[in-house]
């Protein structure tokens, strides 16, 4: 059986939640640690293992002859392409393989979007951080190492996808990412045009996480101040909450805010290229402050 139908059929068992499905798929699969997968969640590690150990018994000695829901299968791939996109592991080109194995398989506009989502986040991967690995934000990034081929194929399969005018989440994320590529420079990003895709996306998944990110939309389009009225709205312990609204206030000019802020987030980020970027943010806005 090879990698895509073993991942499919896995996400198959009825008594497995889409979460176990997932966390298990992630462990057999896609070959993460348990501690990778406990951090995708946000829970702590020993939950993820008893999480996996459980699914493990549900699914041991069954054998799996059924397709799984298409949904969780693309939760899995987007999983195991975040995971290696973060640099943490490099299994983003790992889940771009299985991506193009299952669109040949299924005739699914969402599986087609996710591989669109996937072509357009990698296409700008050489530019996202420096050689000493710091990351750089995506409007300082240099627009002429993006890999343009990646782009028009991720572009051209979402453009296909959208026309079947059955919209899903994933190709409403690429249609963002698209819009993004597109842009010949940050200035010139269609910032409204955003907003509304991140509308589409919070009405298809209501997520905290994806209004989060439509504040900072809602904060290009609109002004900072529209953008910190969004974040209002949303609950202060969502991950990356204080980086967000750090950047909006530096938007705004209120530097002192916005540098306790940054700081605050560096404690909170997930990851040490993310800390060492925020916290850089923060010190380079107290430095202005002390001029």
């Amino acid at each position: 059986m090879d990698d895509t139908l073993q991942l499919y059929f896995l996400c198959a068992h009825p008594s497995l939640t889409p979460s176990s499905a997932v966390a298990l798929t992630l462990r057999a699969v896609g070959g993460l640690t348990t501690r990778q997968i406990a951090q995708a969640y946000l829970v702590p590690e020993a939950t993820m293992a008893q999480r996996i150990s459980r699914a493990k018994r549900t699914v041991s000695g069954v054998r799996f002859d059924q397709p799984g829901d298409v949904a969780t299968v693309l939760r899995v791939l987007y999983l195991v392409f975040n995971e290696g996109y973060s640099g943490d592991v490099d299994l983003a080109a790992e889940a771009i393989r299985l991506t193009r194995q299952l669109a040949v398989a299924i005739d699914h506009p969402e599986v087609a979007g996710l591989l669109a989502l996937m072509l357009l986040h990698h296409a700008r991967r050489a530019s996202r951080t420096e050689p000493d690995g710091s990351l750089v934000p995506l409007a300082e990034q240099d627009r002429s190492r993006w890999d343009t081929k990646s782009i028009a194929e991720g572009i051209e399969i979402l453009q296909a996808a959208l026309a079947r005018d059955r919209l899903g989440e994933f190709q409403a994320q690429a249609a963002i990412a698209a819009l993004h590529a597109d842009a010949p420079t940050a200035e010139e990003t269609d910032w409204v045009q955003i907003v509304e895709w991140y509308d589409e996306l919070a009405r298809l998944t209501d997520s905290p996480v994806v209004r989060l990110n439509r504040a900072v939309a809602v904060g290009e389009a609109d002004g900072p101040r529209a953008g910190l009225a969004a974040l209002a709205a949303l609950d202060d312990s969502l991950p990356r909450h204080a980086a967000v609204a750090a950047y909006l206030h530096e938007r705004d000019g209120d530097l002192a805010t916005a540098a306790r802020l940054y700081a605050e987030a560096a404690q909170k980020a997930p990851n040490l290229a993310e800390r060492d970027h925020l916290t850089r943010q923060a010190a380079r806005l107290n430095a202005r402050r002390c001029r």
